[in-house]
Parts: C-alpha cells; sequence; structure tokens
C-alpha cells in the first residue's frame, strides 16, 4: 500500500469516527436485549433451550459495563484524553452518577420490578472511576484486568461472611448490595469498565488493538469457561458454604467466570466493529442497516433499560400463588418494540429521550462534545 493510500485510509478512519461507534452502540444493544431474555424468559422445556437461555445470565451485564467504559473513554478524548477541562468533565459525570443512583432507587422504591436494578449501581462506578479517568491507557486496562481476576471471587467469598450477612440486614444493607454481596457489586463493574475504558484508550478503530483484544478475549473464554463448567455450582449469595474450602472454591470459579464472560464480551465488541467500521463498504452499508434497530438500542440504553422496567412493573401478575413477570409474549414484545421505538426515535428525532435530560441536567453542551474530538 503507498503512503497516499495509507493517508486516505487514516483520514476515512478519523472522519468515520467522528461519529459514535456503532459497533459498540450494537454490543450494548445486543447486551440490553440479553438482559430481556433473563429478565422474562419462560421457564425452559428441554435442556438445550435452558444452556440457551442461561448464555443471557452473566455476560449482557458483563457486555453492558464493557462498552460503558468504552463510553467514559470517547467522553473524555478517547485516545486523545481531553487536557483542558477535566475537572468540568468530572463534574458532569458525577451529576449523571448522582442523577442515576436516584432513578435507580426511585424505581425500586415506587414500581417494585421483580429484577435487579442497575442503575443505582452504575452511578456508584461511576464516581468511583473519576479519579481514574486519566490514567494511561496500558495502565488502565492492565489494572482492570488484574482487579478482576481478583474482585468477584473476593465479593463471593466476602458475601457469605458472618459479618457482611449481618450488615445486609441493618440500615447499611443497600451499601454492602453496591459493593459486595448484591448481584451487580461495584468491585467487579469497576474492573470490567476500566478494561473497556483502557481498550478505548488504545483505539477501538486499530485493526491491531481489536484484533488483539478479540485474540485474548476468545482465548480466556475457551480456556476458562469450560473450566468453570466442570467446578461446583457457587454460593447463593447470603447464603453461607459448610466449609472454607467450598468458599474458596466458589470465589475461585466466579472470579474464573467473570474474565471468562468478559472475554466473550470483547469478541462480541470486536465482532461488531468488524462488521460495521472495518469490513468493506458493501458489508458495513448491509451489516449497519440489519444491525440498525439493535444499535440505535444501544445508542440510548438509559431510556430503552428505564421503559422496559416500566413495562416489568406493569407485567406483574400472581401465577401459581408466586408473582411472576416471565412471559414468551413479553421478551418478544420488549425486544422488537424497544427495536422499532429505538430505531424511529433515533431516526427522527436523534438523541434518546433520557439521554437527552441526562445531558441537560449535568450542563454538558455540544461544545464539550466537540473538545473531546481535539
Amino acid at each position: 500500500m503507498t503512503r497516499d493510500a495509507t493517508h486516505l485510509d487514516e483520514a476515512a478512519a478519523t472522519a468515520r469516527t467522528a461519529r459514535r461507534l456503532d459497533g459498540v452502540d450494537a454490543a450494548r444493544g445486543l447486551a440490553l436485549i440479553g438482559m430481556f431474555v433473563a429478565h422474562v424468559a419462560p421457564a425452559a422445556t428441554s435442556a438445550d433451550l435452558e444452556s440457551l437461555i442461561s448464555i443471557a445470565d452473566e455476560r449482557p451485564r458483563l457486555l453492558f459495563a464493557l462498552t460503558a467504559g468504552m463510553a467514559l473513554a470517547f467522553i473524555s478524548g478517547g485516545t486523545r484524553p481531553i487536557v483542558t477541562g477535566r475537572g468540568r468533565l468530572r463534574r458532569q459525570i458525577a451529576i449523571r452518577a448522582v442523577i442515576l443512583i436516584a432513578l435507580g432507587l426511585l424505581i425500586a422504591a415506587t414500581l417494585h420490578p421483580l429484577v435487579f436494578i442497575i442503575l443505582d449501581v452504575y452511578g456508584v462506578a461511576f464516581l468511583i472511576l473519576l479519579p481514574l479517568l486519566f490514567i494511561p491507557a496500558r495502565a488502565a486496562l492492565g489494572f482492570g484486568i488484574a482487579l478482576l481476576a481478583v474482585m468477584p471471587g473476593l465479593a463471593e467469598f466476602a458475601s457469605t461472611t458472618e459479618p457482611v450477612i449481618a450488615l445486609q440486614q441493618g440500615p447499611y444493607a443497600i451499601v454492602v448490595d453496591w459493593f459486595v454481596s448484591g448481584a451487580y457489586p461495584v468491585v467487579e463493574w469497576v474492573p470490567v469498565m476500566l478494561v473497556g475504558l483502557g481498550l478505548a484508550r488504545l483505539g477501538l478503530t486499530s485493526r491491531r488493538v481489536v484484533a488483539t483484544a478479540a485474540l485474548w478475549g476468545a482465548a480466556a473464554a475457551v480456556v476458562l469457561l469450560p473450566i468453570v463448567a466442570m467446578m461446583p455450582a457457587p454460593v447463593p449469595i447470603g447464603g453461607v458454604a459448610v466449609t472454607g474450602d467450598d468458599r474458596l472454591v466458589s470465589a475461585l470459579r466466579t472470579s474464573l467466570e467473570a474474565v471468562g464472560n468478559v472475554g466473550v464480551g470483547v469478541v462480541v465488541v470486536a465482532g461488531m466493529l468488524l462488521l460495521t467500521f472495518f469490513a468493506r463498504p458493501t458489508v458495513r452499508r448491509v451489516a449497519g442497516a440489519v444491525l440498525s434497530p439493535i444499535t440505535a438500542m444501544g445508542s440510548m440504553p438509559l431510556s430503552i433499560y428505564t421503559l422496559h422496567l416500566v413495562v416489568l412493573a406493569a407485567s406483574i401478575r400472581i401465577e401459581d400463588g408466586f408473582y411472576t413477570d416471565d412471559s414468551l409474549e413479553l421478551m418478544l414484545g420488549l425486544i422488537i418494540g424497544s427495536m422499532v421505538f429505538a430505531w424511529l426515535w433515533r431516526r427522527f428525532l436523534g438523541r434518546g429521550p433520557l439521554e437527552r435530560v441526562l445531558r441537560w441536567a449535568s450542563g454538558r453542551s455540544r461544545a464539550d462534545a466537540a473538545v473531546r474530538q481535539n
């Protein structure tokens, strides 16, 4: 390839990245669909179907956290972090975090959906990440991987200890859930978001970066997840293992599973980038059109996630003496309805409704968005 051709390729890549990376939005949209399946899929009638549904148990939320870290990198300058205005940006992110915490707690207190709510945990995670927002790319990636290998298991182990179980029964229960014993402990999500932050800082428009990340992610998934499948199931949250060895095995399993599942998430992001960014123009156009409803969902995750909680709360019913919202029709309705809503909204109105409110409330302007490209 000639120097002029290389220059043209780089110029084209720069022009494409002036907009959102559709591949990351598509991956986030897939994560949302996975959450819908995990939340309302009816009981499986066969072992094969149960195995298929189980894919959505853990991986979508970790993929969601991975793309959240990438989003933090994008709004803070991408591969060239902003130098001026860092304090202002941190304040804006802090305001968003507080709003997410308040919204999550409000929904839990008023709507009572039959699912764990991630909004308040995300807000806490954003606050924790503020001091780490501008650390070097490789430091963020290495620190995130190191923490990911340790913290999920540590949280699993701690959640079975008597002091933590006692705290769960007191006034600090929600704080304990945020950090240690909840379904989405911050000590697990922050490392995943750091991995996403580091990858985006290294450059998601670089073939080498994305290919290397995909290879390592695939290796982690292929090696670790089969090992996890042969290990005993983790101790239920709030339960107490029979012996200390049981707790250690459970903790090890949890960490290995987290690393493997994040590896799957990295591969998904790489695959979406391959289709929507690195492929030949014809393939990009076709993939962009086919994925556009999913990409639209991923471009407005707060709106879609919050609306789905409202729908779930309105769909609760009593069946066989238990409250439930599981339904194949509801699952398909959420997926198809979200796609249609997001696609139409994005096409005709642009930014998602709650994303607009969050942007306005945090004081972020178009000028701020333009700074990240400079």
